[in-house]
């Protein structure tokens, strides 16, 4: 190899595999301040990436002390690593997740999410979900669905009224 080569090389370290995967893209960074947390009631979201192709959405959700979340499941698995703080499924209640906890849904899990009121602090839990998620009352009837589609559509209009930019979501398949 040259010399004029070998300096290109070690400037741009990257270079060498952009030869061997000339379709290869850079990595995208997403800064834990970069993205704006949306409130909701008990609940906040910071939308990280949506895959509309594969059903998939990865955000970061801040659950308040005290806060239950509809009971739901959802139509394809789901990845959790708690954070901080803690919670657990009112259907196992000695399976508390704690900060750095990671939880395993397969589909069609049904449970309902349950923040302890004496939380010292919000829990923070950062979630990979394909799928939908499916609520449900009291009798097992639907009461709402929420997929990669309607969170990035609600994310987007949460970030609007905030006056905040959604730019940063990684969206695939748009």
């Amino acid at each position: 190899m040259s010399e004029a080569r070998r300096e290109t090389l070690t400037e741009n370290a990257t270079e060498p595999f952009r030869m061997f995967l000339p379709h290869a893209r850079e990595a995208v960074h997403i800064g834990i301040d970069d993205a704006p947390w949306v409130p909701g009631d008990g609940v906040a979201l910071q939308l990280l990436q949506v895959d509309l192709n594969q059903g998939l959405w990865i955000l970061r959700t801040r659950f308040a002390p005290g806060k239950e979340v509809e009971t739901h499941y959802h139509t394809g698995p789901v990845f959790a690593v708690t954070q901080s703080g803690r919670w657990y499924y009112r259907e196992y209640p000695n399976q508390v997740n704690t900060a750095g906890s990671y939880l395993f849904e397969p589909a069609h899990s049904v449970h309902t999410l349950i923040v302890p009121e004496d939380n010292s602090e919000d829990t923070e839990v950062w979630f990979a979900i394909y799928g939908a998620n499916v609520n449900l009352d009291a009798a097992g009837a639907v009461t709402g669905i929420l997929d990669a589609q309607s969170i990035l559509a609600a994310y987007r209009d949460g970030c609007a009224k905030l006056g905040e930019s959604s730019d940063h979501v990684i969206v695939i398949g748009e």
